[in-house]
């Protein structure tokens, strides 16, 4: 019985190292996968930072032109004045000037520092967007700032079927970790384009690749919308077709990778359109 009993304590040892081999060797790659996206994070983060430090550098070029002005005018008006040569409408149509410049300065200040805000948001929202989608395959969700927004592109073999616009499962929870963020940002809208490869297709309720790429769009828009209450009027569903490729056509890759939905954050359209104003200058 002894020898028995010593071979039963070996087998033991064994399976629990090869257990414990198992949860380290996981382990590891979870912290090689953590380690590398904070990588792809802080190589975003520069950018984005050495973005912000260009505009300020091109906000205090402009605010030196503004400055030499303003005193260029001041002193040829004080200039004008003594020498008596000015009249008092040609005074006032410069003291105006000056008034223009110094709205056209205050102007560019309010403009950098919204542009500052709105990077700092898009740099919080990849941080986030990586961090909870973490887990799924860099071949198949896509995130970056492009355009001075934030895109994630999602690819179609993930979302859906061939040729069809149901929601996998799977996929419905990607949107629903996506969803979070966007609830979390409630003065963001979203934009949900459908994009497709040049394979036509045409079915008894598909036309054809407009109305496949819109359906794809919509349906992300409806899963937010009626399973994870994102507000409907915060959202705007696209069809792209074939037209928007981001790569060839000829071959099987390259369609695959067209194949995809792309999800775009966006400020809220009437605060972006109310940044884009000059400022009124008075008469």
């Amino acid at each position: 019985m002894k020898p028995l009993k010593f071979t039963t304590i070996l087998c033991t040892a064994f399976l629990i190292s090869c257990v414990s081999q198992k949860k380290y060797a996981d382990l590891q790659n979870r912290a090689e996968l953590c380690e590398n996206d904070l990588k792809t994070c802080a190589n975003e983060r520069l950018i984005l930072e050495t973005n912000l430090a260009n505009e300020k550098n091109k906000t205090k070029s402009a605010e030196q032109q503004v400055e030499y002005f303003k005193s260029t005018n001041t002193n040829l008006m004080e200039t004008l004045s003594d020498l008596s040569v000015v009249s008092k409408s040609g005074a006032e149509s410069i003291k105006k000037s000056i008034e223009a410049l110094n709205e056209q300065k205050k102007y560019i200040k309010d403009l950098t520092s919204s542009m500052q805000r709105k990077d700092s948001i898009n740099l919080a929202l990849v941080m986030n967007l990586k961090r909870s989608l973490y887990d799924f395959d860099d071949e198949d969700i896509n995130i970056e700032v492009k355009k001075g927004v934030v895109y994630v592109s999602i690819s179609d073999k993930m979302l859906f079927k061939s040729g069809s616009y149901t929601i996998n499962e799977k996929a419905k929870a990607v949107i629903g970790k996506i969803a979070k963020i966007f609830n979390d940002h409630t003065e963001l809208d979203i934009l949900v384009e459908g994009h497709t490869d040049t394979v036509p297709i045409h079915t008894t309720c598909m036309e054809d690749n407009w109305d496949l790429s819109a359906k794809r769009a919509t349906s992300i828009v409806r899963l937010m919308q009626t399973t994870f209450d994102v507000k409907p009027e915060r959202m705007t569903a696209g069809g792209r077709s074939e037209y928007v490729p981001k790569t060839t056509n000829e071959t099987p890759e390259g369609r695959a990778i067209n194949r995809r939905t792309e999800i775009i954050i966006l400020p809220e359209l009437d605060q972006f359109f109310k940044l884009l104003e000059p400022p009124i200058t008075k008469n």
